[in-house]
């Protein structure tokens, strides 16, 4: 991000985003990042919509005998207080981060997702 300071454009970083990785399915991740494409976003920008929905609903049906085998490593940054608020609603809930997120995806909204020049913004 920028910030215009004495009339001057500095760059810093965003200390509202840390990084964090988990494993999450392939066959979740590869659409994502074609719709991510399609949409001039990123993949974290459409998975933090879902977990928004799911955390403000408070209510997750995740069955565990259905977790797909075909996790792979996901690294990205997500907004800091969502991702402490999803550790949280994981452990009430007796499960994964990474089941948290694969679930929430299924309520992804394309329009409420930050655009891929929002980490450019000027503040």
């Amino acid at each position: 991000m920028w910030k215009l300071i004495n009339g001057r454009l500095i760059h810093t970083t965003d200390d509202s985003r840390v990084k964090f990785r988990t494993n999450i399915s392939k066959s979740i991740i590869e659409p994502l990042q074609a719709i991510a494409v399609q949409n001039n976003t990123h993949v974290n920008y459409l998975i933090e919509t879902g977990l928004k929905k799911v955390l403000s609903e408070g209510v997750i049906t995740f069955n565990k005998d259905t977790r797909p085998k075909d996790r792979i490593q996901f690294k990205t940054t997500y907004d800091k207080e969502l991702l402490e608020a999803l550790k949280e609603f994981a452990k009430q809930h007796g499960l994964f981060i990474n089941d948290v997120i694969e679930y929430s995806v299924q309520f992804i909204n394309v329009n409420e997702s930050k655009t891929i020049d929002y980490r450019y913004r000027v503040e």
